[in-house]
């Protein structure tokens, strides 16, 4: 390992003692009038967005919500999203984060869950949340509106900014610490039932410090009156974000944790964010080459549509220093279409989950390391991985072996909301079992092999779909696979490839099979091929395998 990347390593950050309450002041004393969100053509500063938060947690204190109460965020991604979440931070209370796509049932068990007693909402899916909070503890909604009608339901509404208006915005004491909930957020469920995890006010301030260590190269500090301020650390060299310039592009829902912790990162930083509303290949260009942005972050499913988009050739991209890519392993040809897309940019990848706030780690932004295709970087400061055996969690494997990864760190959260048992099972004496199969080189880098639910076993040997979607990317006819197992009886389960064909190319199902065979172990070889229009990806941009599963299942029931 160099020198640059032992020293972040081992670096030990200061914390700030402080809730996410602090950051809207603090960001405004630091930045003031600079440009904080541009969210189509609507824009707020840093100034206008600390006083619209203060607004919003007078008016929740007004309205009767106590220390502690949880707040519902039903809203997609808008200016209005953060003035609610940072502005019911600042009241004291707990946010509730929800896919405001979530159909009725799944939204009326996340009230009933969380206790709920007020939501944020937008016209276009009120009609589900009322549905969903009637006979709940839900007793008022804060509604967003544009031109459409105003909406009504067994519950008293107000609109967003009649709400601003109900109480002076002044500050209060509030009795919230680092050791309470900032926010419940529920997993993506890919593999399994949503669960509400518990994410401390201290879990997302590490984090965020974590963050702005590792991209931005500066220290987070507190002051005697609480406010925070960054300074540089002279250790780090490298940086992708300077603080109070630049500008991202927000495609990830900020319902998400990627997405939120990111953003809280980016605005303590002085990023200016700019919301791209429902993702568009051409239109995230168009806006990165328009507002000069930095640092981008996204899926690789994502940087697949945008570096391959006609528009990359000809867009001015020069200004982006950093694309930072999560939610799965980039591949080769991804990777090289994003060095093509982004000549002036620095490709990194990283590794997180809800569990642990966000960040787990990432590569570092040197380039004197020079890229490690497949591996997600090394863990970021103070964090600690330890890769043990699946089954068998007392062994510590050593380098190049695979197992289980577990993870310990100020950024791991405090478990799950009403599942003690598998709170019990996954965080155990301060570490986390992430559920995810991967090894480490000598160097410490880290190699994400695939979730451990998502490994097959077939005649007693493993079998990890990541490693045959790598193959399968490769080949010129395939935009996009997934590989899930299929039940073989008594010999396990047998490795099936969903894959998405790329325009005016047909897939042959034995050819591709041949094409895998001719690369892999007998074992691992793909029994059947399933050509798709698309794969179902959660609003994170993972692919949602256990519907590929279902499908599995239905076709063995009907024969087809």
């Amino acid at each position: 390992m160099s020198t640059a990347e032992s020293t972040a390593t081992s670096t030990v950050l200061n914390y700030p003692r402080v809730t996410l309450a602090s950051l809207p002041p603090s960001m405004a004393a630091s930045y003031g009038d600079r440009l904080a969100v541009v969210d189509g053509t609507r824009t707020i500063t840093y100034r206008e967005l600390d006083a619209r938060t203060a607004a919003f947690a007078a008016a929740l204190r007004a309205g009767g919500v106590a220390e502690r109460d949880v707040v519902l965020l039903h809203l997609g991604n808008g200016i209005e999203f953060l003035v609610a979440y940072y502005g019911s931070l600042r009241a004291g209370a707990t946010v509730t984060l929800v896919n405001p796509l979530q159909p009725v049932p799944g939204l009326r068990n996340q009230i009933v869950e969380t206790g709920a007693v007020v939501a944020v909402t937008e016209a276009a899916q009120a009609v589900n949340l009322f549905a969903a909070a009637e006979d709940t503890t839900v007793g008022s909604v804060v509604l967003v509106t544009g031109d459409e009608a105003v909406p009504q339901g067994s519950v008293p509404v107000v609109t967003f900014d009649e709400f601003l208006t109900r109480a002076p915005a002044e500050e209060f004491p509030i009795g919230v610490t680092g050791d309470d909930v900032a926010h419940l957020a529920y997993t993506g469920g890919t593999t399994g039932v949503s669960k509400g995890v518990r994410v401390l006010h201290r879990n997302v301030i590490a984090n965020v410090t974590q963050m702005i260590g590792w991209r931005a190269g500066h220290r987070v500090l507190a002051g005697s009156d609480g406010l925070l301020t960054l300074e540089p650390m002279t250790e780090v060299e490298d940086r992708g974000v300077e603080p109070g310039a630049g500008a991202t592009i927000v495609v990830s829902p900020m319902f998400h944790a990627h997405a939120l912790i990111n953003t809280s990162f980016l605005l303590l930083s002085g990023a200016t964010q700019v919301l791209a509303g429902r993702f568009d290949p051409a239109r995230m260009l168009a806006l990165i080459e328009e507002h000069r942005a930095t640092y981008i972050t996204g899926s690789p499913a994502m940087w697949h549509a945008v570096a391959t988009h006609p528009d990359a050739r000809t867009r001015d991209t020069d200004s982006v220093r950093v694309v930072s890519s999560g939610a799965a392993p980039i591949d080769r040809v991804t990777l090289d279409a994003l060095g093509r897309a982004f000549p002036s940019a620095r490709v990194v990848e990283g590794y997180g989950l809800t569990e642990a706030t966000c960040l787990v780690a990432s590569a570092p932004l040197t380039r004197r390391a020079g890229y490690r295709i497949g591996s997600v970087g090394v863990p970021t400061f103070d964090t600690e991985v330890e890769i043990r055996a699946v089954g068998d969690p007392g062994t510590v494997l050593p380098a190049g072996e695979r197992g289980q990864l577990w993870v310990r760190g100020p950024q791991v959260t405090d478990g799950y909301l009403g599942h003690p048992e598998t709170t019990a099972e996954q965080y155990v004496d301060g570490w986390l079992d992430t559920g995810d199969i991967a090894y480490r080189d000598d160097d410490g880098y880290l190699y994400i092999c695939d979730r451990a639910k998502d490994m097959l076993i077939y005649k007693g040997y493993n079998v990890y779909p990541r490693e045959l979607e790598e193959i399968l990317v490769t080949h010129p006819g395939v935009s996009a696979a997934a590989v899930v197992g299929r039940d073989a009886g008594s010999i396990g389960q047998e490795p099936v490839a969903f894959v998405v064909p790329e325009p005016g190319h047909d897939v042959d199902e034995k050819a591709m099979c041949d094409f895998v065979a001719e690369q892999v172990l007998p074992y691992k070889k793909i029994r059947d091929v399933v050509v798709v229009d698309a794969l179902p990806t959660s609003a994170a941009g993972k692919i949602v395998k256990a519907r590929l599963r279902e499908q599995l299942v239905a076709d063995a029931a009907t024969g087809s």
